[in-house]
């Protein structure tokens, strides 16, 4: 089974269109013609299980029904700094998205290596990674933004940041692991810093925007690593 992406396609839609990419991959990858089954998603939860009416340079489709996904009763946010090789993050994301999560936010922290980071590429690969693991929820991606900024738009009820407690001035906390901290059902969003872990002024910051510390077991993980682990403990958590 193959599925494809169409964004702008709405439940009351009777027919629609693949984008250039998806048609070229349908009628020349795939050779599907006129008369194959085809799935579509939105991307918002709905799939709509159609057939091709045409299949030249474009592929054309009629919708027969829509089969939706309800919403997850539990929600994942990884924040992340992106990394300096920029490999490393779209790996996380590509797998993120195939275990399943509701959003990424980036962030620039004060010892990040990478200072820029262009969402394009990203989105792209997010989209493949939903397509392939036959998912019909796009997550939302962010932008990156200073880590100061990215606070003020964390409104999850349940927050964490990732990071052993040693270097919180004035502040001793004993950190519990991320999977026995959360708990199922709620919503979560987990900060995870960049190569040059977060400043002292950082890890003040969220604590006071009342993240809780995290551990993600004993070893110390590369940034991706770690994003990736919190996000799999929170999918297993909630399973």
């Amino acid at each position: 089974m193959h599925l494809f992406y169409q964004p702008t396609l709405t439940p009351t839609d009777a027919a629609g269109l693949l984008s250039d990419e998806d048609a070229r991959h349908a009628t020349r990858t795939l050779r599907l013609g006129v008369g194959d089954p085809l799935s579509v998603t939105d991307g918002r939860g709905n799939r709509f299980d159609s057939v091709i009416t045409r299949a030249d340079k474009h592929c054309a489709f009629r919708v027969d029904s829509i089969e939706t996904t309800p919403i997850r009763p539990f929600s994942v946010r990884i924040c992340v700094a992106p990394t300096k090789n920029l490999d490393r993050i779209e790996w996380f994301v590509e797998k993120a998205v195939e275990i399943g999560i509701e959003r990424i936010s980036f962030f620039i922290g004060q010892h990040s290596e990478r200072r820029i980071l262009k969402l394009e590429r990203i989105e792209k690969i997010a989209v493949a990674a939903m397509k392939q693991s036959l998912q019909s929820w796009m997550p939302q991606l962010d932008e990156a933004v200073p880590f100061a900024n990215l606070l003020n738009t964390v409104g999850e009820a349940h927050r964490y940041i990732a990071h052993l407690p040693d270097n919180v001035p004035g502040r001793p906390v004993s950190a519990k692991p991320l999977i026995r901290a959360a708990s199922p059902g709620s919503q979560c969003a987990v900060l995870v810093g960049p190569e040059g872990d977060f400043s002292a002024s950082e890890l003040q910051q969220a604590v006071q925007a009342g993240f809780q510390m995290v551990t993600l077991g004993p070893t110390r993980l590369r940034t991706e690593t770690a994003a990736l682990s919190a996000c799999q403990a929170l999918s297993f958590l909630n399973q």
